[in-house]
C-alpha cells in the first residue's frame, strides 16, 4: 500500500512537472509569437499584397529555385537520384543537383527532369546557375571537393546545334581560396553578374558583389554592393527585374521579419536606394530566399516555414499591385486663388522626371505614384517662383494622398523699360474675345494694388494692346473693355479712380510686328496689358 502511495506521489510529481513544462513552453511560444506579430505589424504588408501557394513539386528534401532557361524553371534539390547516390555529411540529404521543370498555365511546376549530366555530379554540390541573355552561356556554382559548404563559381557555353552539351567548362578567377561564392546572377542586358560570398573584404557573413562580364565571358574585377546593401549578417540571392531597374536580395539583416527576408532595392545612378522588406504577405519568421520573377505580378519564391513539405519549398506567388495616387489644387499662397495653366513636374529620389501635366481650369494636378517611395513635385508658371514640394508615400494600402500646392507669386517692381516708367508684371489673362478679368490674374493686379498702395501719389495709365487678328475696330473696342476691367478691379482694392487712367490700343501699337506671318507665341506677346507711371 505504502508502495503504491508513493507510486502515485511519483506520478503525480512527474506530471505536475510536465505540466509546468508544457505551460512554460506554452509562455515562451506565446512571448515569440507575441514579439513576431509585433515585428511582422510594424513592417506590415509594406506595398505588397502577396499571394502564396505549393508549386506542387515540393518533397521532404531541399527544393529552391534558380531561375529559368528556355522557357522551363531551373530547381536546386537535395533529393538522391538513384540507390548508388552519396550523402552529404554537412546536410545530411544527399548532394544537391540541378533540375529544370515545365510550367503549367496557373504557374504550377510539372514532373521535374534532371537538368545535364555534364554539369551535375554525384560528389560534389551543383548548386544555383544563370545564364547569359542568349542562353548560350551559363555560369554555374559547385562545392569544392575539401568542402561542400565552400562553392567555386564555373563558366560553361552551349555547343553550337545541340542539344544540351555544354563545353569548355573554366573555373573563373574570380573565387578566392577558403570563401564560397553563390547566387550567380546575370543581368537582363547580359553585362553583370551578381553574386553572394564571404570573401574577406566583405561587411560581414555573406555580401552581395557585381562584376562586368567581358567579352569572352568572364568576369571583370567583383565590386562590393555597398553599405546600403549589405550588413553585417548574410546578404544573398540576388536577381535584377526584367527592366534593370530593380535588384532583389535576401537579407538577415535590414529591417527584418526573421530570417532570411526577401527585400527590393531600386537601382539608381550612383548606386541602390535604402532596400525595402517585401512585407508580411510573403516574409515570415523563416526563410524566404530565391525569389524570381516570372511576369510583371508573379513568379517563385522558396522557403522552409514550418507548414512546408520539408527543408526548403518553392512556392509560386501573385502580387495584386498597390494602387496609389497623389492629388490636389494649385493656388496662390496668400489670396488661394486656383491657378491654372501651371506645368507640374513629378520626379523621383533621383531627381528622374516621372510624368508631366499642365492644370487646366479647375488648377488640379494627379500622378500615379508607389508605396514608400520619395518624390519631389516641382511647378513652373509665369508670375510665379518655380515652386518645389517633398512628398513620401508612407503609407502601404491603396491610397490617393492629397497635398495642395501653395505657390509664391513674384511680386511687382518699378522699372524703367524702353524709356518709360513702368510697374512690371506678368501679363494678365483674359478668355478669348472677353474683357472680365481671369481669375489667376488677378495675383498680378493685386500686387500692382499693393505697389499703388505703398506710394500714394504715384498715378498710373493701364493700356491695354490685342494682336492683329480680327477686325482692327473689334480689336480697339475690346482693348478698352480690358484696360478698363483692369482699372475697375484696382477701384475696388482701394485705389483711388482719380490716379487711374485706362486706354485701349488695339492692335496699334505691336511689340512684335510681323503682320500676318505672326506665330502664336508672337500674338501672345502682342496680348498684353501695361501700367505706365505717369506721376
Amino acid at each position: 500500500m505504502k508502495n503504491f502511495i508513493l507510486l502515485v506521489i511519483v506520478l503525480f510529481a512527474v506530471n505536475l512537472s510536465f505540466a509546468q513544462y508544457a505551460q512554460f513552453d506554452l509562455l515562451a511560444n506565446s512571448t515569440e509569437n507575441n514579439s513576431l506579430t509585433t515585428s511582422e505589424d510594424r513592417i506590415g504588408a509594406n506595398g505588397f499584397a502577396f499571394t502564396t501557394l505549393d508549386a506542387g513539386i515540393n518533397t521532404k528534401y531541399l527544393e529552391y529555385g534558380s531561375g529559368f532557361f528556355m522557357d522551363k524553371f531551373i530547381m536546386v534539390s537535395s533529393k538522391k537520384l538513384g540507390g548508388l547516390a552519396k550523402t552529404d555529411k554537412v546536410t545530411g540529404e544527399g548532394y544537391k543537383n540541378i533540375f529544370c521543370l515545365d510550367v503549367r498555365a496557373d504557374g504550377s511546376l510539372k514532373l521535374p527532369l534532371l537538368f545535364s549530366r555534364i554539369i551535375n555530379t554525384f560528389e560534389n554540390n551543383e548548386d544555383q546557375l544563370t545564364f547569359s541573355p542568349d542562353e548560350q552561356t551559363m555560369y554555374f556554382t559547385r562545392s569544392t571537393p575539401e568542402d561542400s559548404s565552400i562553392y567555386n563559381l564555373y563558366k560553361v557555353n552551349l555547343e553550337k546545334d545541340s542539344h544540351g552539351n555544354w563545353i569548355g567548362q573554366q573555373l573563373l578567377d574570380v573565387n578566392v581560396a577558403h570563401a564560397s561564392i553563390e547566387n550567380p546572377f546575370v543581368s537582363p542586358d547580359g553585362k553583370q553578374l551578381f553574386f553572394s560570398s564571404n570573401k574577406p573584404g566583405g561587411f560581414g557573413g555573406f555580401d552581395l558583389y557585381v562584376a562586368n562580364i567581358k567579352s569572352d565571358g568572364t568576369l571583370d574585377i567583383p565590386v562590393n554592393l555597398g553599405a546600403k546593401i549589405n550588413t553585417a549578417l548574410d546578404d544573398k540571392y540576388p536577381a535584377i527585374s526584367e527592366d534593370g531597374k530593380d535588384l532583389y536580395f535576401s537579407s538577415k539583416g535590414h529591417d527584418n521579419i526573421g530570417g532570411f527576408d526577401v527585400f527590393k532595392s531600386k537601382i539608381i545612378t550612383n548606386g541602390y536606394r535604402r532596400p525595402r522588406n517585401l512585407g508580411n504577405t510573403i516574409n515570415t519568421k523563416y526563410d524566404e530566399v530565391a525569389y524570381f520573377m516570372a511576369g510583371r505580378n508573379k513568379g517563385y519564391v522558396s522557403s522552409n516555414k514550418a507548414f512546408g513539405k520539408g527543408n526548403f519549398d518553392i512556392y509560386k506567388f501573385s502580387n495584386e499591385e498597390v494602387l496609389q495616387s497623389i492629388e490636389g489644387v494649385i493656388v496662390d499662397l496668400d489670396s488661394k486663388i486656383l491657378l491654372p495653366n501651371t506645368t507640374v513636374v513629378l520626379l523621383n529620389e533621383e531627381d528622374e522626371e516621372i510624368a508631366r501635366q499642365t492644370t487646366g481650369e479647375n488648377a488640379t494636378y494627379k500622378f500615379n505614384v508607389t508605396p514608400f517611395d520619395t518624390y519631389t513635385i516641382t511647378t513652373m508658371k509665369d508670375g510665379f517662383n518655380n515652386g518645389t514640394f517633398d512628398f513620401i508615400a508612407n503609407i502601404g494600402e491603396n491610397i490617393t494622398y492629397t497635398k495642395d500646392l501653395e505657390l509664391n507669386a513674384i511680386e511687382a517692381e518699378i522699372a524703367e523699360v524702353k524709356n518709360k516708367k513702368m510697374i512690371v508684371v506678368n501679363n494678365l489673362y483674359f478668355d478669348y474675345n472677353k474683357w472680365r478679368v481671369k481669375e489667376e490674374s488677378l495675383v498680378q493686379l493685386n500686387s500692382i494694388a499693393r505697389i499703388l498702395l505703398e506710394h500714394t501719389d504715384m498715378k498710373i495709365e493701364i493700356n491695354a494692346h490685342t494682336d492683329n487678328q480680327g477686325n482692327s475696330r473689334y480689336n480697339m473696342n475690346l482693348s478698352q473693355k480690358r484696360a478698363a476691367a483692369a482699372k475697375g478691379y484696382l477701384i475696388k482694392k482701394g485705389i483711388a479712380a482719380s490716379r487711374l487712367i485706362s486706354k485701349g490700343y488695339g492692335e496699334t501699337q505691336p511689340l512684335v510686328d510681323c503682320r500676318s506671318s505672326c506665330n502664336q507665341d508672337e500674338f501672345q506677346k502682342n496680348r498684353r496689358i501695361e501700367f505706365i507711371i505717369i506721376e
